[in-house]
Formats: C-alpha cells, sequence, structure tokens
C-alpha cells in the first residue's frame, strides 16, 4: 500500500520545524497538570484516537482495568504521628542487586514510537535523569545500543516466548553486550488479549489511511505532524528489517504457546544472570518459579490487558510474599496511578514497582519531559505518603509495612472518579 513514509514525505517534512507549533498546546496542557490522571488527559488531547486508546485500553469489558485501580482504594494507612522525619526521605533502593534512587520505574512496553516520536529513548532519558531502572521491551521501536548510550545505569531486557531460540540467542547476545543487568521473561502473554477499543478503532501500526483514521489525524496535528515528520518504525532489538506495521503478524508467527518451565529452564541457562519471570499471579507459581532458577518474582496480569477478571496484582502479592518467604526480591505492577499505592505496593512485600500508564502517559503527552514530569509526581507523592505515614526509609517501609497498611470493606465512595472531567465534571487540565 501507497502511504506518506514510502512516498518519502518524512525525508520533506523534517526538514520544515512546524513540531514547536503544533506542540505549544501540548506543553501548555502539560505545565498544568498536577497528577497522573491529569497526564491521561494531556495524553488523549494529543494522541491519535487509535493509539490513545490502545494505550489506555484493557481486555474485555475492562473489569480487571477497573479493580485493578480500585484495589488500592480498599487499603487503608494506618500512620504513626511524631516520628521525627525530616524532608526529602531516602527513596533509595535495590532493584536486581543494582542501587537506584527510587523504588519505582518505567515497566518494559512495546512500540513507544507511536505514542511520541521520541518513544524509548525519552522513557530511557528519564530513568537516567531519576536515577532508576530501566526496562526495555523486545518490541521496542528503539535499539539496544542507542538506549545503553541514553541510559548507562541498571536496566532490564525484557522477552516473550519467541519460539525461534537463534533469534533468543541472538538478542540476549545484544542485550549483555547492552550493559542490561537483568532478564524478565513475560509469561502471561502467549495469547493476544481481546482489546475490543482496539477492534473498534481498526487499531494497526501504523494507521491505515482509512477515512476515519485520516479524520482523527487531523483533529490531533501534534501527534500526526510528529508521526510524518520522522522515520517509520520498526523492530530494532529484532530486525530492523521487520516493519512495525506488521506486530499482530509477527507476533502471532513468533510467540510460542507451548513454551513450558524446561523451555525456561533453557533460557535462564543462556542467560546466565539475575532474571524475573513477569506474569505471576499465584504463589505455588512463584514457588515453582525460584525453583526453577528464576531471581526475582514479577507480579503482574500485564497491564489487565490479556485475561480479564485476572485478579488484582495489589491483592494476590501478599500471598506470593509468604509463599517465597523474605529474601526472594518481589517486583510489582499493575494498577498504580499515585505515589500512595507505590507505598502501598512496598509495604505489602514489593521490593519495587513497576508502572506503566503512567510514564506513557506523560510521553502520550509531551515526550522526555512528559515523562519526567510522570516521575517527579510520582516520586513527590511517595515521598509524602512516606513521610506522613512515619516511614523515613524503603527499607522501613518493607519491615513495619504490613501493620501499618489495613483493608476495609469498601463502598461506591471509595473509588476515585479519574474520569470526571471528561464527563465535564470539575477543573481538568485539557
Amino acid at each position: 500500500m501507497i502511504n506518506p513514509h514510502k512516498l518519502g514525505v518524512h525525508k520533506l517534512l523534517k526538514h520544515i520545524p512546524l513540531n514547536s507549533l503544533f506542540d505549544a498546546p501540548s506543553k501548555s496542557r502539560l505545565a498544568r497538570a498536577v497528577n497522573i490522571a491529569d497526564l491521561r488527559l494531556c495524553a488523549k488531547a494529543r494522541a491519535h484516537k487509535m493509539v490513545f486508546d490502545y494505550l489506555d485500553a484493557g481486555a474485555d469489558d475492562e473489569i480487571s482495568l477497573r479493580r485493578g485501580k480500585d484495589a488500592y482504594s480498599e487499603l487503608e494507612m494506618h500512620f504513626h504521628i511524631l516520628s521525627g522525619l525530616k524532608p526529602p526521605l531516602d527513596l533509595s533502593t535495590k532493584i536486581f542487586g543494582q542501587k537506584v534512587n527510587l523504588p519505582f520505574f518505567g515497566c518494559p512496553t512495546a512500540g513507544n514510537r507511536m505514542f511520541h516520536w521520541e518513544g524509548e529513548a525519552a522513557a530511557a532519558r528519564a530513568a537516567a535523569h531519576h536515577g532508576t531502572l530501566y526496562g526495555l521491551s523486545s518490541l521496542a521501536t528503539t535499539g539496544i545500543t542507542e538506549i545503553g548510550k541514553l541510559h548507562n545505569g541498571p536496566k532490564v531486557f525484557q522477552l516473550y516466548v519467541w519460539k525461534d531460540r537463534e533469534l533468543v540467542k541472538e538478542v540476549l547476545s545484544k542485550a549483555k553486550e547492552g550493559g542490561f543487568c537483568a532478564l524478565a521473561l513475560t509469561v502471561d502473554f502467549t495469547w493476544y488479549g481481546n482489546r475490543e477499543r482496539d477492534i473498534r478503532n481498526d487499531f494497526s501500526i501504523p494507521p491505515k489511511y482509512s477515512l476515519n483514521q485520516i479524520i482523527e489525524a487531523i483533529k490531533k496535528p501534534a501527534w500526526t505532524y510528529d508521526f510524518l515528520s520522522h522515520e517509520p518504525y520498526t523492530y530494532a532489538c529484532i530486525n530492523k528489517d521487520v516493519p512495525a506495521d506488521s506486530l499482530a503478524s509477527f507476533v502471532n508467527s513468533q510467540i510460542a504457546p507451548e513454551f513450558d518451565w524446561r523451555d525456561a529452564e533453557w533460557l535462564l541457562g543462556e542467560w546466565n544472570g539475575p532474571s524475573a519471570v513477569k506474569g505471576v499471579c499465584r504463589p505455588d507459581d512463584a514457588v515453582r518459579a525460584v525453583e526453577t532458577g528464576f531471581t526475582t518474582m514479577w507480579v503482574s496480569n500485564h497491564g489487565a490487558r490479556q485475561l480479564e477478571t485476572s485478579p488484582a496484582t495489589i491483592d494476590v502479592l501478599p500471598s506470593i510474599r509468604e509463599a517465597v518467604g523474605p529474601n526472594v526480591e518481589i517486583i510489582l505492577d499493575g494498577g498504580v496511578q499515585r505515589g500512595t499505592d507505590i507505598c502501598k505496593a512496598l509495604a505489602l512485600g514489593a521490593d519495587s514497582v513497576g508502572v506503566g500508564k503512567p510514564y506513557l502517559y506523560g510521553l502520550a503527552a509531551g515526550g522526555t519531559e512528559g515523562v519526567i514530569k510522570a516521575y517527579d509526581i510520582l516520586k513527590t507523592e511517595l515521598d509524602r505518603a512516606m513521610g506522613l505515614l512515619g516511614t523515613g526509609t524503603v527499607d522501613e517501609l518493607k519491615k513495619r509495612g504490613p501493620g501499618l497498611i489495613k483493608r476495609r470493606h469498601a463502598s461506591a465512595r471509595d473509588y476515585p472518579d479519574r474520569y470526571a472531567y471528561e464527563r465535564g465534571y470539575g477543573g481538568g487540565v485539557i
């Protein structure tokens, strides 16, 4: 199919610097954002509808997506007083044995350049700026070598359950050469989840240039000009000759649903380093993963984008901590929207917390500046929560946490209406 990139339009437009003009409203909105819900609205205002819905959606009826966020509202923080703490607190910890300044980081996520032309580079710069871990997806649109130049701190490389073992060996070799200290095997993506917003939007990477997609592109000039004035996306970590518009066919051809524990043992032998199994939600699976040789349990339900009515990760975290004991590292992601959410996860058994949507909202809203702001927001909220709770360090929070967090019976009044602005209530930044 003939499209603007095949016609070379981007080679012409890159010499016409109109990006700042189109992005002026986006920058103004970003400057006024005060929380992650605001960043979400900023992202929605700038990004193509198809792209925003891909980022924002969950599977099926999005029950797990809502439950994952609301579960944090059912947890009360029973704070101590007169703790004698002085800000700023010490938020440093270790992830995969590496010292970091923050106990949270951006999860590896696919195809970041669809949200903003800076893509994974923006997320890597933000992680370096804040001195925390960076996670790169094997379906990234920015290469391993480039990320290594932007972030020389601790990095984890995420891998799917690929069929082609030679491809796996090649990617692992590149990751080691690129300075990645740990490997995360994603095990909850053996089938592609039913994301109905994508079906309704006729989602594709890049857009199919249908009349509806063109109309939506005209509505979002900042995103559209970025898209048209830069090189087309490719799977930079795997094969730069594979265009990103073949995402579904490539994934379907490479994902191995039959991948099992024996295959995992082979993979760990090839990597021979710190390793996480990403997608754990059951204690028995966590125990088996430890026995198999994984050093880190990554509690996740893939952002509620795979199996509908899978549990909220914060709900299963304590049972997994109990099953593997105090010495096995646990990472948690899913549903995190506030620094208080991160605080609760650390208190209930996580050693660190991965965030996905929050930093991607920042990316879609404003590239590097937006991702840094997402980190700033969460850092400030976490620091405040720990101070008010009466814990001065991450280690203290983890040790005293189970006695500080208690579950209550929920009511409809407990759940923050994160989307009220869209229905015309409240202020907002749009």
